[in-house]
C-alpha cells in the first residue's frame, strides 16, 4: 500500500472502502463491491500520475489588448473609488457620480493611464428604460422587502458596466476512462431481484473551443455572473470608444497571464463533460481517470456590457445585474423584518379571530 495515509474511494460510488481481513479485499459497504488491493493502488497510482503530467499551457496571453494611442486616452477619463479599490472609466462627457460596485457615493476623478486597451466589446442590447422597466417587475411582489430599497431613487442608480472579459480559444485531445453501472430489476417468484452490471467504458476525441470567458475583474461576482449568461459571441465588434458614451467600463484587475490556470480548467472540465454526455444506455458512471492534451490558441480582451445596481441595507451590499445583451437577470434582495413580523403577525390575527368565532359562537 502506499507510504501515507490514503481513504480510498468506491470507483463505482465513491463510496469509502475498507480492507476485509476475511477476503483480502477492499470492500464499499455502500454499493457491496469489492476489489483486488492491487487494482485499486493501480487505479489511484494513475491518478496520481495524470496530475503530475497536467502543466499549464503558454497560451501567449501577453497578445491580449493593445496600448491606447494618445488621442484616446485624453478622451477619456478614469474614476476610482477609495472605498472598495474600483477603477471605472468612460467618455470626457460620463459622469461618474457612486461606485457600481460597492455604491460608495465618492469616487475620485482623473486622467486613463495604464492598461490595455480592448480588441472586442458587444455593445448593450437592451437600454436603460427596459433595464429599469425589469428591475421594477423584479421587485415587484416581494412582500418583505424594504420601502426605501425599492424606492424609485434605487432604480435610478441603475448603470450600464463593460466588464473586463480574457476569451480564450484552444484545442484538446482527450481520452477519459469511466466506470459504469447498469441496473435491472425485476421480479423472480417470491423476490424482487435488482441485478447491476458494472462497464469500463472509454471515450475519446477532438474538440476545439472558441472564446471561453474568464471575468478579469476581482469586483464582479462571479456567481452573478455566471447566472446572466451565456452571451453571444458572435456579436463581438472591433473595440471604439463610439461605443462608451454614457456607459462605464471597468478596468480589469486580473491581467490575462493570471487567467490562465482557470482557462484550463474549464476546457478540461469542459472537455469531460462533452465526452460523458456520449455515455448514454448507461445507469449511473463516474470518471476513473482523464488523460487530456491542450493546444494553446488566441487570447482575445473583450468588454461585456451588463446593467447594475448596488444598495447597502443595513450593512450589507446587494447586487442586482443584468446582462445587456440578453436580458436575462438575477438579483440579491434584503428582508424587511418590520415587513415580515406585521404579515405574521397580520395572519396570527385573522386564525385567532376565527378560532374564537369557532370556539365561543
Amino acid at each position: 500500500m502506499a507510504s501515507g495515509v490514503t481513504n480510498y474511494q468506491c470507483p463505482d460510488c465513491t463510496g469509502p472502502l475498507k480492507f476485509s481481513s476475511e477476503t483480502g479485499k477492499l470492500e464499499c459497504e455502500y454499493c457491496g463491491n469489492s476489489y483486488e488491493v492491487s487494482v485499486i493502488e493501480q487505479l489511484y497510482a494513475d491518478k496520481e500520475q495524470a496530475a503530475a503530467e497536467v502543466k499549464p499551457i503558454n497560451w501567449g496571453a501577453d497578445e491580449a489588448g493593445t496600448q491606447w494611442s494618445a488621442e484616446e486616452a485624453a478622451g477619456l477619463r478614469a474614476y476610482s473609488c477609495p472605498s472598495c479599490g474600483a477603477e471605472i472609466i468612460c467618455d470626457a462627457t460620463t459622469a461618474a457620480t457612486s461606485c457600481v460596485y460597492c455604491g460608495n457615493p465618492t469616487v475620485v476623478p482623473g486622467q486613463l493611464g495604464g492598461n490595455l486597451k480592448p480588441d472586442y466589446v458587444i455593445p448593450f442590447k437592451v437600454n436603460a428604460e427596459a433595464a429599469k422597466t425589469a428591475l421594477k417587475a423584479y421587485y415587484k411582489g416581494k412582500l418583505f422587502l424594504p420601502k426605501t430599497f425599492a424606492s424609485g431613487n434605487k432604480i435610478e442608480e441603475l448603470k450600464g458596466v463593460y466588464v473586463p472579459f480574457w476569451l480564450f480559444d484552444g484545442k484538446a485531445d482527450a481520452q477519459v476512462r469511466f466506470s459504469a453501472t447498469i441496473v435491472n430489476k425485476y421480479r423472480s417468484g417470491n423476490y424482487d431481484v435488482t441485478e447491476t452490471k458494472h462497464y469500463r467504458v472509454l471515450r475519446n476525441g477532438k474538440l476545439s473551443f472558441e472564446k471561453i470567458p474568464v471575468d478579469g475583474s476581482t469586483k464582479m461576482p462571479d456567481a452573478h455572473m455566471d447566472a446572466i449568461e451565456p452571451f453571444n459571441y458572435r456579436e463581438l465588434e472591433p473595440f471604439s470608444t463610439a461605443y462608451l458614451p454614457g456607459y462605464l467600463a471597468d478596468k480589469y484587475d486580473v491581467d490575462a497571464q493570471e487567467s490562465c490556470e482557470r482557462a484550463d480548467r474549464r476546457i478540461r472540465t469542459s472537455t469531460v463533460d462533452a465526452l460523458a454526455e456520449t455515455m448514454t444506455g448507461y445507469t449511473s458512471y463516474t470518471v476513473e481517470h482523464s488523460d487530456i492534451d491542450l493546444e494553446m490558441g488566441k487570447v482575445s480582451y473583450a468588454l461585456l456590457p451588463v446593467w447594475m445596481v448596488n444598495t447597502r441595507w443595513q450593512g450589507k451590499l446587494f447586487t442586482f445585474a443584468m446582462n445587456g445583451q440578453t436580458g436575462k437577470l438575477i438579483g440579491d434582495l434584503p428582508i424587511s423584518k418590520g415587513k415580515m413580523w406585521a404579515w405574521f403577525g397580520g395572519i396570527f390575527a385573522a386564525l385567532f379571530a376565527v378560532f374564537r368565532f369557532v370556539v365561543f359562537r
